[in-house]
């Protein structure tokens, strides 16, 4: 079952990465009034993709950690969807291209199994 979370965990990071790529279309730091525009975007991610590979390294080597950083990460993927959903939902004119949808819902979609596999795992049913 590890095998299958490793999938999944890598389709889910393809989504969130390009979801990151899309929300530097969208400027997203004035969305949320981040400081620094692009350049501190772009600094705030280096952290953040690595944590992201990084787990996926962990889910690969099977163990308790890598657990962890896979409900961090659909977490994430659940609450971006959510997050930029209610702010379309307020009018927000970001992220409502058909491309920027897809890659949400999908993000959505692959988060929730994600979680559903690793909660499998975790509970030791694999």
């Amino acid at each position: 079952m590890y095998d299958l979370l490793f999938w999944i965990y890598l389709a889910n990071a393809v989504f969130l990465i390009n979801h990151e790529i899309d929300s530097a279309y969208w400027k997203e730091w004035e969305l949320f009034r981040l400081p620094g525009g692009i350049s501190g975007f772009l600094i705030l991610h280096f952290p953040l993709l690595m944590f992201v590979l990084y787990g996926l390294v962990l889910v690969h080597e099977g163990g308790s950690a890598g657990l962890v950083f896979s409900l961090i990460l659909a977490a994430s993927g659940i609450f971006a969807f959510t997050v930029h959903t209610l702010l379309i939902r307020k009018g927000g004119e970001e992220f409502t291209s058909g491309m920027s949808r897809f890659i949400l819902y999908g993000t959505l979609i692959l988060s929730s199994i994600q979680t559903a596999v690793t909660a499998v795992l975790l509970l030791g049913y694999s």
